[in-house]
């Protein structure tokens, strides 16, 4: 409920902000657990992924911003969950699993960070790993536009990549980061679509 009231709110004040609009909504899964893989540029990022997405989204957020014991709360209400990066964080892979279970959309920035440029990182192998383990589909999504006053903003969903077919497999460290690096590929390449 909490998140609905706030996603009406949040649309509102956004229309009056920017030009934001959606493409290729209908790739995302409309039951079912999946990974939404976005590149990201901005805080806002987030937010625009939530808007835009047709399921409520859970999100790992890094865990400096759950320090604050309000601000936590709130975003936890939102679906966020922290994350310790740069470091192998079993209990949000755990909450990762525990999402997919109950059937969840979850949101991954497979960059690992805000770009602020328009440079592209090498993919983190956290989000294979994570489809690579559960078999849950990734959709790969990618924002652009700049966060001023009236300038549009496209949210782009690609077609899901299937991973169930790499589900119990052993894979090495490089089968795991190729696997990454398709699915950084296919974001990138929705942004082909955008232009």
């Amino acid at each position: 409920m909490f998140y609905g009231f706030s996603k009406a709110v949040v649309r509102f004040v956004v229309f009056f902000m920017f030009r934001l609009r959606a493409r290729g909504t209908e790739n995302v899964p409309k039951e079912g657990p999946a990974i939404l893989a976005m590149n990201h540029r901005s805080n806002h990022d987030p937010i625009m992924a939530g808007l835009t997405c047709p399921r409520q989204l859970r999100f790992m957020a890094k865990a400096e911003l759950f320090e604050n014991k309000l601000f936590g709360g709130i975003i936890t209400k939102l679906g966020a969950f922290p994350v310790h990066r740069g470091k192998g964080d079993l209990a949000a892979i755990k909450s990762a699993f525990k999402i997919f279970k109950e059937g969840g959309v979850m949101l991954i920035f497979p960059e690992g960070g805000r770009i602020k440029d328009s440079s592209r990182r090498k993919a983190k192998p956290g989000v294979a790993l994570i489809a690579q383990k559960s078999g849950v589909p990734v959709i790969p999504v990618h924002i652009t536009g700049e966060y001023k006053f009236m300038r549009k903003i496209t949210v782009t969903y690609g077609k899901p990549i299937d991973f169930s077919q790499y589900k119990d497999q052993r894979m090495s460290g490089e089968e795991i980061q190729q696997l990454a690096d398709v699915v950084l590929d296919r974001i990138y390449e929705c942004a082909e679509e955008d232009k």
